[in-house]
């Protein structure tokens, strides 16, 4: 048996076979979650803002066009969601992100290595787990804009048209701020190492 898409499921869900919307919940909750919780740092305002899209997602499902994808449709939900929280953190707090832009250098091949998942020898663990905190450091100190499409592009490997749809910015702009964002991570990783660096010596 042909396993469903995204889209057909949805349409099942509307029609009203049971079971439909819980498979499209167990086909995307996960990666949701890390998605939204590498954009917004927290854990526990990732899973609200899980729980919040995919309310949307059931209340919304009927002005779905069937002609697009549901993936993308569903990291727009989420990625406003994210963004409606960091406002409002925001406004309670300190403003948290304040990176700054570097201008020369191209780091998108190191950046890629970075956030390889090949499993690590024991031996390197810690190594590993040193660079982990300050990639994760440093994305959440980088503006939200860049930040979030980095994490679609590297994290979750959306192409440039479906990050386009989420951000809701044209394609060419994916690109430029693309490039900017992994210019600027780069420079506040080396940053962040060099720090790193002096703490321990």
């Amino acid at each position: 048996m042909d396993t469903p898409t995204d889209e057909k499921l949805l349409q099942d869900y509307l029609r009203g076979k049971p079971g439909s919307f819980e498979l499209l919940v167990r086909r995307h909750a996960q990666e949701l979650f890390q998605f939204v919780l590498r954009f917004t740092g927290d854990s526990v305002a990732a899973e609200d803002v899980v729980q919040e899209s995919l309310l949307q997602v059931h209340t919304s499902a009927a002005t779905f066009d069937p002609t697009r994808r549901f993936k993308p449709w569903l990291f727009t939900i989420a990625a406003n969601k994210a963004r409606d929280y960091l406002r409002r953190r925001s406004r309670r707090h300190e403003v948290p992100f304040d990176a700054h832009l570097g201008e020369e250098g191209d780091t998108g091949r190191r950046f890629i290595h970075l956030l390889a998942s090949d499993i690590a020898a024991p031996d390197e663990e810690l190594l590993i787990d040193e660079k982990r905190r300050v990639v994760r450091t440093v994305l959440e100190a980088m503006p939200e804009k860049l930040r979030e499409v980095l994490v679609l592009a590297y994290y979750h490997r959306f192409p440039y048209k479906d990050i386009g749809e989420i951000v809701d910015i044209p394609l060419g702009t994916v690109k430029s701020r693309l490039h900017a964002a992994v210019v600027a991570f780069g420079e506040a990783y080396r940053e962040a190492v060099v720090e790193s660096a002096k703490r321990t010596t």
